[in-house]
Formats: C-alpha cells, sequence, structure tokens
C-alpha cells in the first residue's frame, strides 16, 4: 500500500469491481494487460490476476482511492519489461472527476518512488495514444521525454492507433521522490 496525502493505493479488491469496470470502459483507458473486451469478467480476471502478479514478481496493480471519500478513483498498472524488473511498464487512467485534482500526479509520484527506490528499477516506459492530449501533458508534467511515435502500435476498437513513447529514469527523478515507507503516528 502507498499513502499520499489525497490518494491512497492499495491492490484492487472485489469490492472495487464496480468502479473498476467503469475506470476500464473509458474510452482513454489502456488495455491494463486485459486481451478480451471489457466486461464485468475482465475487471474481475485483473482483479483476481493483481495478487497473483506480484506474488510471481511479475507486475504491481493499484486501486488509487481518495482519501476524502474512499472511493476508488483510478487505476495504476505496472509490469516488469525485463526479468530483473530494471525496466518497467506503466499505464494508468483516472475517472473524469478526479481530473485536475491532482490525485495523478500524486499517485504517479508514489509508484515512480516505489519503483525507482524499492524495486529498484532504472526506467520506466509509458504508451499514450496521441490524441490523448491529457495524458501526453500529464506525462511532460512528470518530466518524462518524448522518446518516439509508435505508429499503429494499439488498437481501438476496429481502428490502430500511433502511440507516444514516453521515458522516466531514476537519475532524472530528481524532485519527485516521495517515501513509500511505512509511516509512523
Amino acid at each position: 500500500m502507498l499513502t499520499g496525502r489525497r490518494v491512497v493505493l492499495r491492490e484492487p479488491v472485489q469490492q472495487d469491481l464496480a468502479a473498476l469496470l467503469e475506470i476500464l470502459s473509458m474510452s482513454d483507458a489502456g488495455s491494463f494487460g486485459l486481451d478480451e473486451p471489457v466486461t464485468e469478467f475482465a475487471a474481475q480476471t485483473l482483479i483476481d490476476r493483481a495478487a497473483q502478479e506480484r506474488a510471481a514478481g511479475v507486475s504491481l496493480t493499484y486501486a488509487v482511492s481518495a482519501v476524502a471519500t474512499g472511493g476508488v478513483i483510478g487505476l495504476f498498472y505496472v509490469r516488469q519489461l525485463d526479468p530483473g524488473f530494471e525496466a518497467a511498464e506503466w499505464e494508468c487512467a483516472f475517472a473524469p472527476l478526479s481530473r485536475g485534482t491532482g490525485a495523478f500526479i500524486e499517485s504517479a509520484r508514489l509508484v515512480g518512488s516505489f519503483l525507482f527506490g524499492t524495486i529498484g528499477a532504472h526506467r520506466i516506459e509509458a504508451r499514450v495514444p496521441v490524441q490523448n492530449g491529457r495524458g501526453n501533458g500529464a506525462m511532460r508534467k512528470l518530466g518524462a521525454v518524448q522518446e518516439g511515435l509508435l505508429r499503429r502500435a494499439a488498437r481501438r476498437g476496429d481502428l490502430y492507433v500511433d502511440q507516444v513513447l514516453w521515458s522516466l529514469l531514476k537519475d532524472d527523478w530528481g524532485d519527485h521522490w516521495v517515501t513509500t515507507a511505512a509511516r509512523v503516528h
């Protein structure tokens, strides 16, 4: 579990099913490692897979809850790109009502600090559809570097869309560090 002032990131549970289904169904949500269409079964598969893949050390899935309400407002999925988890890819989606509140930036800083500091990652990649201006702007705000354009790299319905490849490096993380150690009150 990762805790900030506005958000708590934790492994998704059965009670999150409806909120996760809503987030996964948004038009700008990524695939989150799901190969099938977004249904209640697919959202349940994501919940079930989260604990299994974490235990195997190959991915992390976080339901993002607002501290003020306790409701799930977002989802982060991080998967290893190599056996040592030195390189990772993340994707996230946030409910429209939580956008512009700072929840994404705080969540991203918590996840990034955990990946770089605790897991030992050196590089985090993100692939954002070109037409997702909000997502690409968020990556810029985090200090990510645009490395390239991946032509027709993702399927959205019947169309293939271009994606921007972004990277964050541990050496460049700078003032984004957030402690992810347990807090004693």
